[in-house]
């Protein structure tokens, strides 16, 4: 193309290039301007009808028609009956509304001259060859001026009904605005429906809280996402629109239910995504919005099911424990939380009935009717059951804990229970299956003393898991000796003492009885344990001074497999100890500090997250720097 042509085709397109420019950069649409020019040709067609029409009338009324052509009798009569009153109101009517329209073009001029005199128009019509666009352009942009503001009364264009102007008030075709009615009508036949506006993230505070909550909730991974994760999480916000998961892992499934749980997305019609035929398990996180009818689905779906665990297991009762006894189906592993409607009666006759092939029975929120009785007949009706759980009850009591010590096959024992029950109960249930005991968890026990701690140095030997909290008289020593290097016990991996120290309101810092776990008893725990340790608790046990801190995580120490250590509310925790414990642990991945006052600028290592600052930076400390 010759540089000629290219000019003459600049000069072509120019003008029309720029005025589509400007139109598109004030939302106008040439359409638009195209309809109203119509509408006002049309307007004016039938104002100079309407005059006429007028005129001929006042002619008559005034004697000035001409009489050689005499006018319909029914016009005659008509124009006889006018009174003279009438047709003056008639004219001041008209005179008014003549003088309205005045007054209106007026302004209208008024407004126009001021948009052609502003320094954006005359810049505008530089640009621009034809005087013809450039007063459409004016029109429109008047146009788009004088639209009424929301709150004001405007005649719908379609129905000519009196309506308020809002935002979201649609316009009509041919110009004007719509009422609501009419809206939707025109929304219905449109073609092409607008798209759905987005929800925004929040910004930088709620990405910051999300982040938070991922950290407190133990999902949080430093670094860009899986593509697993990322797929599971898009699955969860079109979860409507899935028919079935397919043949995914059982640990894919498991993440897409604990997602939909805790977004409460978990409902009888996404319950059906993981009840296939084939399935032997079934984890429900969050059954709040289940009925009895669902857990009756569940059974008759999945026919070859062995694990069944259920949260907020509301509806969980009577009669869905009777269709279970009916099905032919084979229970390995219970877990049931929140299912206070099972009355004592029923746990028993399952037991007795099904329990035969339990492996696994973990029990959670069920008030007063897992009782006694309960664990009495378990012994006998369940031979194979290797994993006991018992937690938040209120009925179970020192003879509930004799019926466990005759259940031989137990590897993993937990108990969280209401009733005050003496030291010497557990003393006897360790004696008994101490020694298979792979996992001992005792929560919230204060009555325990030093007898229990010295049971478990002389009989358990097998231990991988150990949890006692919460105990008000257990001392330093206590847990001192059971960790001697005579305890034939190999290394634990995870262990949590949290909240075992003295309770003193008048004293809280002295602690002359050495009341809890201190200094020498966390020693002995490291010395013992530090090389196999992943998972260490001491939240609140404030009687461990700096310096034992300083010791342990000294830096000659290492411990490879340590990952989650918790820390709050240990007083004596300074930025040092921090900075040791993260040099000492290179695999560690967070520290939780809530509480620890001390802790006020720490250097964290690159991958590493500690939780719990006492600073104006927040929750969660992150470094980049190695």
């Amino acid at each position: 193309m010759s540089r000629q042509t290219r000019t003459a085709g600049r000069r072509i397109m120019g003008p029309q290039s720029a005025l589509t420019d400007f139109l598109a950069s004030h939302n106008i649409s040439a359409n638009q301007i195209r309809l109203d020019a119509e509408a006002r040709r049309r307007a004016a067609a039938q104002d100079n009808q309407q005059r006429q029409a007028d005129g001929g009338a006042q002619q008559l009324l005034n004697g000035d028609a001409d009489f050689d052509t005499p006018p319909p009798e029914s016009e005659v009569d008509e124009s006889v009956v006018v009174s003279t009153g009438r047709s003056t109101r008639g004219r001041s009517a008209a005179q008014a509304a003549a003088e309205a329209e005045r007054r209106k073009k007026e302004n209208e001029k008024k407004a126009i001259d001021k948009i052609k005199a502003s320094k954006k128009s005359q810049k505008r019509k530089r640009n621009l060859d034809d005087s013809e666009d450039e007063d459409d352009i004016v029109r429109a942009l008047f146009n788009e001026r004088a639209k009424p503001l929301p709150g004001q009364m405007e005649n719908c264009a379609i129905c000519n009904k009196r309506f308020t102007v809002t935002p979201y008030s649609r316009n009509a075709p041919d110009g004007g605005l719509v009422c609501s009615p009419c809206g939707k009508e025109l929304a219905r036949d449109d073609p092409t429906p607008k798209n759905k506006t987005k929800r925004g993230s929040g910004g930088p505070v709620g990405a910051h809280r999300q982040k938070q909550s991922k950290i407190l909730d133990g999902t949080y991974h430093v670094g860009g996402k899986s593509l697993m994760s990322l797929c599971i999480q898009t699955l969860a916000k079109n979860i409507d629109l899935a028919e079935h998961l397919g043949d995914l892992p059982p640990k894919i499934v498991d993440k897409i239910a604990r997602k939909l749980s805790k977004h409460r997305l978990l409902n009888p019609t996404t319950l059906s995504l993981f009840l296939q035929p084939s399935n032997q398990e079934v984890l429900v996180y969050d059954g709040a919005k289940l009925s009895a009818d669902d857990f009756y689905r569940i059974f008759h779906s999945v026919p070859e099911l062995k694990k069944l665990k259920v949260r907020n297991a509301i509806h969980f009762k009577d009669e869905v424990v009777d269709y279970l006894l009916t099905r032919h189906i084979v229970l390995e592993d219970l877990y049931l939380h929140g299912s206070n409607l099972i009355s004592e009666g029923k746990w028993i006759e399952y037991l007795q009935k099904k329990g035969q092939p339990l492996r696994s029975l973990r029990v959670y929120w069920t008030d007063k009717h897992f009782t006694d009785a309960v664990l009495a007949v378990i012994p006998a009706s369940c031979p194979n059951l290797t994993r006991l759980k018992v937690c938040h009850n209120q009925a179970v009591t020192g003879e509930g804990l004799g019926h466990i010590s005759k259940i031989t096959t137990l590897r993993h024992l937990s108990l969280d229970l209401r009733e005050a029950i003496h030291p010497d109960v557990y003393v006897k249930l360790l004696t008994a299956i101490g020694p298979q005991l792979e996992t001992l968890c005792l929560t919230r026990v204060p009555e325990l003393d030093n007898t229990v701690l010295d049971a478990i140095h002389l009989h358990c030997r097998s231990l991988k898991k150990l949890r006692i909290t919460d105990s008000e008289l257990m001392t330093d020593a206590g847990f001192a000796r059971l960790f001697t290097s005579t305890w034939s016990n190999p290394g634990l991996i995870f262990l949590d003492f949290q909240k075992c120290r003295q309770l003193e309101s008048t004293q809280p810092r002295e602690n002359p009885d050495g009341i809890g776990l201190c200094d020498e008893g966390f020693k002995a725990l490291m010395e013992h344990s530090g090389k196999t340790l992943q998972n260490l608790n001491i939240h609140a046990c404030r009687h461990i001074s700096s310096k034992a801190f300083e010791e342990v995580f000294s830096a000659d120490k290492t411990y490879e497999n340590m990952h989650k250590m918790e820390i709050s509310f240990c007083e004596e925790v300074t930025d040092f100890v921090v900075g040791s414990i993260f040099r000492s642990c290179p695999n560690l991945r967070e520290v939780n500090v809530f509480g620890c006052m001390k802790v006020k600028d720490v250097r964290v290592p690159r991958g590493k997250i500690l939780v719990g600052v006492p600073n104006a930076r927040g929750m969660v400390t992150e470094c980049d720097e190695d």
